[in-house]
């Protein structure tokens, strides 16, 4: 048995199953994910090359400390990899993460003095920088156009041999915490691949996840989103749950399963185990801090830690909505409706909301401007979560990618700038005065706080509001691409009405020449009660996977898993503004367009400011224009730099 419970099924793939994971490494290889010889060839030499390196320096380290040069050749040393690359899921592009693992007369501050100065010294490696104060300390570097992060790790040993079995909780003993969490990246990368039934599904799978949370802005642990660890977490679960399935059924039952899961149900690949070695571990019924993490997944080694305490209410029900929005498309894949391509596509995000922060940084040169950026960058993920204390804000949307100013912005200053949008209740008809500058002050305070040791002259942070008719002048290439992205309103009910449910479609439009208040009825009972055949867990599927982990659940979350029918509603029950007839007839159109050919549905190209698709902002009222917004919403707060 792998994980905390027994596989819900045991399932040899059918031969559909077959031929859809067939097409979906057709889909991988143009999306150009999949590992090369040349690729794989380039990196061994790259790791080749730190690996001496770190052991000319362990060597040179030895004799200043008046080692015998015979002790010093034998101390040994080592250079792991960890994380995409370890597991096998790395592509061309990818960073490399390692760790330099040392004797225990090596020091944190050798490696931070001497090492650090002779990877600057080398001519083939290049903007090396050091993140000594971080959470885990950190050398970066590029060498060969591959970003390497490199940690350091202290064991309590005279000695470290190549097959030194970094497995081992002993190993841990009276270590500096930060080498701890610095070995947690080996120890966990080991330890999920030994805890999947098939490394090859899991392996590919994980490739899919993992381009498909990029496409939809929701890989970057960093920004309060998921990291590649956690993503791996959550692939091997399932892998768990389904250990004979093809990667095309796995990542069907990944957003199946994961669209369901009732956090803050923590997510775990094994049963939790205790070492009496002193260091934290994550256990909300001890640790008061763990209670508030909203979608715990938890390590499988010790020290068991939460990977996700980056993730905020916010963040999670943005990776909520993109489960569901994702399971709808895997409903249409599996049906033959829509390809893999789709799963894949980028989500919209520039034409999603009205309204938008722009957070910009300058600094003088690039390399100024990679310190500054990642600082920023850590510290980020508190803007969003502070303006949402604002009463009108519904959601404030950070989206994870890094864009870069035009020259007619920047002045040919080196800049990056990150973007979040903005939901707005609405404002029935009364003027919304919006004020954010405290909330943005506050943010800039925070970063400049954080930003003595490497704050130069040049280096800035500027925040300012835009509409989305001014974003031409900031992303003009992301919103052409963003426009070309065609409509799919219809195709999710036809692909959750497939097989059984065509026959009830017709029935719908029967039954809406009855009266008004049976037709809603009619319409809505139909559609519902195919969402939950389709959507639903069976009770026992349900009993592996949310008792698959012991049970810590919120007040909140146990209010939701009371009705979880109604999460799965598509209609706006709570509408009352709109008449009965005016519903009907919506229900009844939708499902008409639903009928129409995919190449009819398929060609129509979404305008910027529609506001009957699915992606539009459900803040602003219908038929409302730019001109009209700002009548009757007035930002006050200026521009902070």
């Amino acid at each position: 048995m792998y994980g905390m419970t027994s596989a819900i099924s045991d399932a040899l793939p059918t031969d559909i199953d077959i031929q859809l994971t067939k097409s979906l490494d057709d889909a991988l290889s143009r999306e150009k994910v999949i590992t090369t010889d040349e690729d794989l060839s380039q990196r061994l030499e790259v790791l080749s090359m730190l690996n001496n390196l770190a052991k000319e320096w362990i060597r040179e380290v030895s004799m200043e400390r008046n080692l015998p040069e015979i002790t010093a050749e034998n101390v040994g040393g080592l250079v792991c990899t960890f994380g995409s690359y370890r597991l096998g899921v790395y592509h061309k592009g990818a960073d490399i993460d390692a760790i330099v693992i040392v004797p225990r007369h090596i020091t944190r501050a050798d490696y931070f003095a001497t090492f650090y100065n002779k990877l600057k010294e080398n001519p083939n490696i290049n903007n090396v920088r050091a993140v000594e104060e971080a959470f885990v300390p950190v050398i970066k570097m590029i060498i060969q156009g591959i970003e390497i992060d490199m940690l350091f790790a202290r064991l309590a040993l005279k000695e470290v041999h190549e097959d030194t079995d970094l497995q081992q909780d002993d190993l841990l003993r009276n270590l500096n915490p930060k080498c701890v969490r610095s070995l947690n990246g080996c120890r966990v990368t080991d330890s999920i691949l030994r805890l999947v039934p098939n490394r090859e599904s899991f392996k590919k799978t994980l490739i899919a996840i993992k381009l498909w949370a990029k496409r939809h802005r929701v890989y970057s642990n960093a920004l309060g989103y998921l990291g590649g660890v956690s993503w791996a977490m959550l692939v091997a679960r399932v892998c768990q749950l389904y250990p004979n399935a093809a990667p095309a059924t796995l990542i069907h039952k990944f957003f199946l399963i994961f669209s369901k899961w009732q956090w803050p149900q923590p997510v775990l690949l094994k049963p939790s185990y205790f070492m009496d070695l002193g260091y934290p571990v994550w256990d909300p019924r001890v640790n008061m801090a763990d209670r508030n993490h909203v979608m715990p997944i938890i390590t499988p080694v010790y020290p068991q830690q939460n990977s996700t305490f980056n993730v905020s209410h916010s963040t999670l029900a943005i990776i909520q909505d993109e489960f569901k929005t994702s399971l709808d498309i895997m409903g249409e894949i599996l049906t033959g409706e829509s390809s893999w391509s789709k799963l894949f596509q980028p989500s919209k995000f520039f034409t999603k909301y009205r309204y938008f922060l722009a957070i910009t940084v300058f600094a003088n040169c690039d390399e100024e401007l990679l310190e500054w950026r990642g600082l920023v960058e850590s510290r980020l993920r508190f803007l969003p979560t502070s303006l949402e204390e604002i009463e009108c804000v519904q959601r404030s949307h950070l989206n994870p990618d890094q864009f870069v100013l035009p020259y007619e912005k920047s002045q040919g200053r080196p800049s990056s700038v990150w973007f979040v949008g903005l939901e707005i209740s609405k404002s029935n008809g009364t003027v919304v005065q919006l004020d954010f500058s405290t909330h943005i002050r506050d943010f800039c305070l925070l970063v400049k706080s954080r930003a003595h040791t490497i704050f130069k002259a040049g280096m800035d942070i500027q925040v300012n509001h835009l509409k989305r008719k001014d974003l031409k002048d900031y992303v003009p290439d992301e919103l052409k691409k963003e426009k070309a992205i065609p409509n799919t309103v219809g195709s999710k009910i036809i692909a959750r009405l497939s097989t059984e449910g065509r026959h009830c479609i017709s029935e719908l439009v029967e039954e809406s020449q009855k009266s008004p208040t049976s037709r809603k009825r009619s319409v809505e009972d139909c559609i519902d009660d195919n969402i939950i055949k389709k959507n639903l867990l069976s009770n026992e599927e349900k009993m592996f996977v949310l008792g698959s982990v012991e049970s810590h659940t919120s007040p909140s979350s146990e209010n939701k898993s009371d009705n979880l029918v109604n999460t799965l509603l598509s209609t706006e029950k709570e509408n009352n503004s709109l008449s009965t007839e005016n519903e009907t007839k919506e229900n009844i159109n939708i499902v008409k367009e639903s009928l129409m050919p995919p190449e009819a549905r398929h060609s129509t190209v979404e305008p910027e400011d529609t506001l009957t698709s699915p992606v539009s902002n459900k803040c602003c009222a219908d038929n409302e224009n730019d001109e009209n917004d700002q009548k009757k919403l007035r930002l006050l707060h200026p521009t902070v730099a």
